[in-house]
């Protein structure tokens, strides 16, 4: 009977998605509706991400545009945008909000650089954590008999191909985020 690896697999898929949302907050110059998407806002006595109260777009490279659905949120849209840790400056339009992103200094991209480098490194902790909890388990059947030493060795083996699979996947995402800072 081979190991079924279903949670394994399941496990890499969120830190991948995971990786993938952290990337898509870090601002890069480029103007991206997922960099503002998860504020919270103080509506109607509760918080909100922002994204359950506005449409949030890119009017160009640089501008984000944030449409709240209830024109009296404006106030508390900009408030929350401002205070979030993004270090954004909102302008208020009328019944839109406006966030200009500033271009990215020599300083900022190589800051940039290095957080894409701790959350690779974040993502690959979960994954070799998740490996470490399939391999006891694995040879914990092994040593109550449950399955062979050399079902051991072949899921061991699996785990190693899935793992670097998942690795290689990780690699390709920092890429092309490096990539996007540079640019």
């Amino acid at each position: 009977m081979p190991y079924p690896f279903t949670q394994f697999d399941t496990e890499l898929k969120k830190t991948k998605e995971w990786f993938s949302n952290e990337l898509s907050t870090l601002r890069t110059g480029r103007a991206n509706p997922a960099m503002v998407k998860d504020v919270l806002v103080d509506a109607y006595g509760s918080k909100m991400k922002l994204e359950g109260v506005a449409s949030i777009t890119s009017q160009d490279a640089r501008t984000l545009v944030i449409q709240p659905w209830d024109k009296s949120m404006v106030g508390s849209i900009e408030t929350a945008v401002r205070n979030s840790n993004l270090g954004l400056q909102p302008v208020v339009d009328k019944e839109v909000i406006r966030v200009i992103l500033p271009a990215l200094t020599g300083e900022r991209r190589e800051q940039l650089m290095k957080v894409v480098n701790e959350k690779s490194e974040e993502a690959r902790i979960a994954s070799r954590k998740a490996r470490d909890i399939v391999w006891k388990d694995v040879q914990t059947q092994e040593r109550d008999g449950k399955i062979s030493e050399d079902e051991k060795f072949r899921a061991k083996d699996e785990l190693q191909k899935r793992i670097d699979h998942f690795n290689r996947e990780l690699d390709e995402i920092a890429e092309r985020k490096r990539v996007e800072i540079k640019s």
